[in-house]
């Protein structure tokens, strides 16, 4: 699946027309617009291998997954110093690269220090003894592996570089280091295929050096080369911070001429926090908060981590606390921190054929809103309802030009009509229990844009006099 980048434009305090509120997010070979949602994918666990098959990738689509991020191990490809090359390794990649694409993902690698011995921050930006070089040497053995790969979009050049204790400001260390590397290895890996993006992050600050409590330093210079998507971090649990960090990333990307795709998100949990009702409505408080304004803006997200948690870490000063997404004793969990999970896995317009001009997420009403400007000839549309999590009393899909229909469980129907639109018939709709998703395989023709509702419950078209209200005061 080739993928085109969609560039973005500032939208905090903009009052933008509704054309050019979203302007992040990607586009696949057809011409679908897409915002990236999904996991970042361990190879390994601590010290342990890990593997998934595919019904952990039914999980992660049912999930509302789009995008994967594999997380490398450096010390796989032999090519820093104490290392060893492993040609397994390489068949995993390819394995959990088809399990993605056959659950409907696509796929970026992210490049990570994992058991890389005696490493030095300072060392590589200075080149010591050529360890760029060495590092580089493993990109290039990740781009001629999956060159003609089509499911492969993105290569996330350098996860979470680092200052310590070099003698050097961020911005500095940004500016003489870190972007003339990463315009090294975008030319480089654009060789292999110039139509792969490059995924670029900002310098981790080192502890108690964050500004307004964002850890990661802020980019002040553009990156040339072509293709870049901007790739900040962000683990923020501190509601008031959160919108002023995000209206930050919003400034880079201008600068950089990129769309933002948020490579990892979501601050870690307290052990305890499985225990106590009241901590788990705290997280989903500043959780909810942090996904409103990724909808609102388009930005692509990608969520640390699809693991359980045989080990845990005790970084926050609370205790014991993992950024894994399922309770289990093991790396390979079922067990969903909900008052996380359903969150992330929110309904939203998944591939859209044609462009997506705005959607949002209401977690109160539990009712999904979007416009869209379809475009049929870009192929199969869908959008992702996770009925299973969100709408056990079923749903009705609603469109502009007067289509409802209803999903109800247990009715052995996917759909029935409530109301016939303009232009629509139910063979254009179906209802994919699966991955829990509304595909689209035709949108009413239209001159102008189409608005979507997705609303709990199935809906009846009831005279005005029938229909209940609420009482006053609720």
């Amino acid at each position: 699946m080739a993928i085109l980048l969609f560039l973005a434009v500032p939208l905090f305090g903009l009052a933008a027309p509704v054309q050019a509120e979203i302007k992040h997010g990607l586009r696949d070979d057809n011409g679908r617009h897409y915002i990236p949602r999904g996991f970042v994918v361990n190879t390994n666990d601590g010290n342990q291998p890990v593997m998934f098959d595919e019904g952990d990738y039914w999980r992660m689509a049912r999930l509302g997954a789009n995008t994967q991020v594999i997380r490398l191990e450096l010390s796989k490809f032999g090519t820093m110093p104490g290392t060893t090359f492993d040609p397994a390794y390489l068949e995993k990649l390819d394995r959990l690269t088809q399990l993605g694409s056959d659950a409907g993902m696509t796929t970026s690698f992210k490049m990570t220090l994992y058991g890389v011995p005696n490493f030095s921050w300072e060392g590589f930006w200075n080149n010591t003894d050529g360890i760029q070089d060495d590092y580089a040497k493993a990109w290039h053995i990740m781009w001629e592996r999956f060159a003609g790969n089509p499911d492969v979009v993105g290569y996330d050049l350098v996860n979470e570089p680092r200052k310590l204790a070099m003698d050097i400001s961020y911005d500095d260390l940004t500016r003489q280091f870190l972007i003339p590397y990463y315009e090294r290895l975008i030319a480089e890996g654009r060789t292999y295929n110039p139509d792969k993006l490059f995924l670029c992050q900002t310098i981790f600050m080192n502890k108690g050096e964050a500004i307004e409590f964002n850890q990661y330093a802020e980019i002040k210079n553009p990156i040339k080369g072509g293709n870049v998507v901007f790739a900040p971090h962000i683990y923020q649990h501190r509601i008031n911070f959160i919108e002023p960090i995000l209206r930050r990333f919003e400034r880079e990307a201008e600068l950089l001429d990129a769309p933002i795709l948020v490579g990892e998100w979501g601050f870690p949990t307290l052990m305890s926090t499985d225990i106590s009702v009241e901590d788990q409505l705290h997280y989903q408080r500043f959780y909810i908060r942090t996904a409103e304004i990724f909808d609102e803006t388009g930005m692509g997200t990608i969520k640390a981590w699809f693991l359980g948690n045989p080990r845990y870490q005790n970084f926050l000063p609370g205790g014991p606390s993992t950024w894994a997404i399922f309770q289990d004793n093991q790396s390979r969990g079922t067990v969903e921190r909900k008052y996380i999970t359903d969150i992330i896995a929110r309904p939203y317009p998944k591939f859209i054929a044609g462009d997506l001009e705005r959607f949002r997420y209401d977690f109160a009403q539990r009712e999904l809103s979007a416009t869209i400007t379809p475009d049929n000839s870009k192929g199969v549309s869908s959008v992702f309802v996770g009925a299973n999590r969100h709408y056990p009393d079923g749903f009705s899909l609603h469109l502009s030009n007067g289509l409802v229909l209803t999903h109800a469980p247990g009715s052995g129907e996917a759909f029935r009509v409530a109301r016939r639109g303009d232009g629509s018939q139910l063979s254009d709709f179906i209802w994919d229990e699966s991955a829990q998703q509304i595909l689209v395989m035709r949108w009413p023709d239209t001159a102008g844009p189409i608005n979507l509702r997705v609303t709990p419950g199935i809906w009846r078209d009831l005279p005005p006099a029938q229909i209940p209200r609420p009482r006053d005061g609720l």
